[in-house]
């Protein structure tokens, strides 16, 4: 039976910052928390907070989970992980996604065509910025580097950093779902997050990640809630969780264009996932959450009394999952996590 390390998640900023974040960052390192992760959505950006987090810890690791593709070019992106890097003592994990086409075009205002292209480009330009051993010269069929392409004036030069950077490798996770999605994850990252991930449908992603190194890490975002003991109070539980799987499944996206919607069919929810978006994208979205199997909510979360929890993590520590990532919002479920997933 395998260890699971514990990951604290902050995600992306609602209409205002957490009013706990540096507090709450400071606990979960006090009780063991590997690393704490932080998102973006098209509100806060995910890197700043990890700047302001660096300076008040001193051993947590600290990563994106995700930051946005569409967002930054490449080599942008390397010189936020170079800083954040130095500023923290090299404590940074770098996690990449595409981000669906709404977002990508919507807010960034940039292509959505051939993401899987897109981000191995980006994850080698990445790698290049951080090794320093050359000047970029990179022409890939979406970034160019120097750029010589319409609207250029042909003045660039190949650059490399000025910083030097304080690590030559610094970790990076890709955020994936699709079956080609994770296959190449595994073979150009450093880890992966799962949108969702049940232990109890290993064999979902099996195919995908036989490719991945020895020490791949597999970062899973994990509900995490006590409840009492009783079938109504871990129904209960349950509803937060179904509610988020009915927004995920049926409405990120567009009818036919989801890859959260077809993820669900590939785990197993078949008809019953096409079912959530219809009626969400309908509008009845108290009927879509209704229309999520309370059984596969239970499977991607840990819910429950302390020792239902307790029980069902041996199935977790079983799988290839390295590291769970849940979300608390005080300290007495920061303590409860680390009780059960660290002590027990």
């Amino acid at each position: 039976m395998g260890d699971l390390d514990l990951g604290m998640m902050w995600g992306y900023w609602g209409q205002l910052p957490p009013p706990n974040l540096v507090e709450l960052t400071q606990e979960a390192e006090r009780l063991g928390f590997t690393s704490v992760w932080t998102a973006e959505s098209w509100g806060s950006d995910a890197f700043s907070p990890l700047a302001y987090l660096a300076a008040v810890t001193e051993k947590i690791q600290l990563g994106t989970a995700v930051a946005q593709l569409a967002a930054r070019t490449p080599t942008a992106t390397a010189m936020h992980a170079l800083t954040i890097d130095h500023l923290s003592g090299g404590r940074f994990n770098l996690g990449l996604g595409v981000s669906g086409p709404q977002v990508v075009e919507g807010w960034y205002g940039q292509p959505s065509n051939r993401p899987l292209a897109r981000t191995r480009e980006y994850v080698e330009i990445i790698r290049r910025v951080i090794a320093r051993e050359e000047k970029v010269d990179f022409q890939g069929e979406h970034y160019q580097h120097p750029y010589t392409g319409p609207g250029s004036v042909g003045l660039g030069k190949a650059l490399k950093p000025i910083t030097h950077p304080l690590r030559r490798k610094i970790p990076i996770f890709i955020g994936a779902e699709g079956p080609k999605n994770v296959t190449q994850t595994a073979e150009i990252a450093d880890g992966w997050f799962p949108l969702y991930y049940s232990p109890w449908r290993q064999d979902v992603y099996a195919d995908q990640l036989t490719g991945a190194s020895d020490d791949f890490q597999i970062a899973v975002i994990c509900p995490f809630v006590v409840t009492g003991p009783t079938e109504a109070e871990i129904a209960e539980g349950l509803a937060g969780i179904r509610m988020m799987l009915a927004f995920y499944i049926g409405g990120m996206g567009a009818e036919g264009q989801n890859y959260h919607t077809k993820l669900a069919s590939r785990m197993g929810l078949g008809d019953a996932a096409l079912e959530i978006q219809r009626k969400f994208l309908a509008g009845d979205q108290a009927g879509a959450i209704d229309a999520v199997p309370a059984s596969f909510a239970d499977e991607i979360a840990l819910v429950g009394p302390p020792e239902r929890i307790k029980e069902r993590l041996s199935v977790w520590r079983d799988s290839p999952v390295t590291t769970l990532l849940i979300h608390a919002s005080d300290s007495h479920g920061l303590r409860t996590a680390a009780e059960l997933v660290l002590e027990g």
